[in-house]
């Protein structure tokens, strides 16, 4: 079959759907990407699959932008024509999917969150809900990453009749890729956040602890992974790391470094998540987890065990529970974080979605004989 896998980038594609591509190419199925280039062309087009650029406003709100997006999906869908569309992210996922309907595609929709329009009640989540529920219409299959935005769908009555829903472990994590790394030794407590950075994502809450904390256990260390979505935190990151609350070391291609020096991961996001991969990565390379009870980021903790969950924008709390980090021995650290490993072997293994993904392509391949 001929399948094109329609995402933001190339970069989370790569990430996060790599496996999922070799494991179609594997089958002997033709694969491209259909996504804006950043990173990782080259290795994409590595693996044996076709790059497709298309510039995507991940998060722009402009309605003309908007027409010339689908137009140029429409376009580049007649032009390939795929037998399949894999869709992920908001926009592909509407915009992608509308065309697919348009031009009789089969097309498997992946829901990675819902994004904050969606979320938050008023006029706009109106409009956007309408549109994600007339681009996932004619879906085959549609995988949620969570449970609750499976209900948020059910709920606003944006679930096709005939689609088929299964739930996913997020997008799964590459235990490979991310074994249990020794547990950093010494006196020195790194806690890393890692995330766009947005105001969403936690980040004010972060900056606001890290400088309570550090004032009060000088042997730690908090650092920032991200680029900035909102140019506005550039300033703000600056002043944080010249008054020593902060290291910021801008966006990452590779997390791997930072993720064997970290003593904990810490991940206070209010943001709409599919699944947060940011803790599924952390909790499989062995560290303890601090993170928002909500959905996308709760399922990846048990409380008291892998880490500590915290209430949604609670300042206070965020200290406290960076406090009892604090307030824990090295041997008590460690085995937080390896209960997390066993956490993410037991439930969040990347080969289940892969799997998954093979199993919805055999079917519609079934149906075409």
């Amino acid at each position: 079959m001929r399948i094109i896998l329609a995402a933001n980038d190339t970069t989370f594609i790569y990430n996060l759907r790599r496996e999922i591509l070799k494991g179609l190419i594997a089958e002997g199925h033709e694969v491209s990407v259909m996504c804006q280039v950043l990173q990782f062309k080259d290795e994409l087009e590595q693996m044996g699959c076709g790059v497709i650029d298309i510039e995507t406003a991940r998060q722009g709100k402009n309605p003309f932008k908007d027409i010339v997006l689908f137009r140029k999906y429409h376009q580049t869908l007649k032009r390939h024509k795929p037998d399949v569309m894999l869709g992920n992210n908001i926009k592909p996922n509407v915009y992608a999917g509308l065309a697919c309907q348009m031009l009789k595609i089969k097309y498997i929709p992946n829901i990675t969150g819902l994004g904050t329009p969606v979320e938050n009640p008023g006029p706009l989540q109106a409009l956007t809900t309408r549109l994600y529920k007339m681009g996932v219409a004619g879906a085959s299959c549609i995988f949620f990453q969570n449970s609750e935005n499976q209900r948020f769908f059910e709920a606003h009555k944006m679930m096709p009749k005939h689609a088929k829903i299964r739930l996913l472990p997020g997008s799964g994590v590459d235990l490979e890729s991310h074994p249990a790394f020794p547990y950093p030794e010494g006196e020195t407590v790194h806690f890393q956040f890692t995330s766009r950075i947005l105001k969403e994502k936690g980040i004010d809450l972060y900056l606001a602890a890290a400088k309570r904390i550090h004032a009060e256990y000088p042997n730690t260390v908090f650092h920032i992974c991200g680029g900035c979505d909102d140019p506005a935190y550039e300033e703000i990151l600056k002043q944080a790391q010249e008054a020593g609350d902060v290291v910021y070391h801008g966006q990452q291609k590779d997390m791997i470094p930072f993720l064997k020096q970290a003593s904990c991961i810490v991940h206070p996001s209010y943001y709409p998540e599919g699944m947060s991969n940011v803790l599924l990565e952390g909790a499989a390379s062995a560290r303890p987890i601090i993170a928002t009870d909500r959905a996308g980021c709760r399922e990846t903790v048990e409380d008291g065990v892998t880490g500590f969950l915290i209430p949604i924008q609670d300042e206070e709390a965020l200290v406290h529970a960076l406090e009892r980090f604090m307030q824990m021995t090295p041997e008590q650290r460690k085995a937080m974080g390896l209960a997390g490993r066993a956490k993410m072997e037991r439930e969040f293994d990347r080969k289940i979605v892969v799997k998954a993904y093979l199993e919805e392509i055999q079917a519609l391949e079934g149906k075409d004989e």
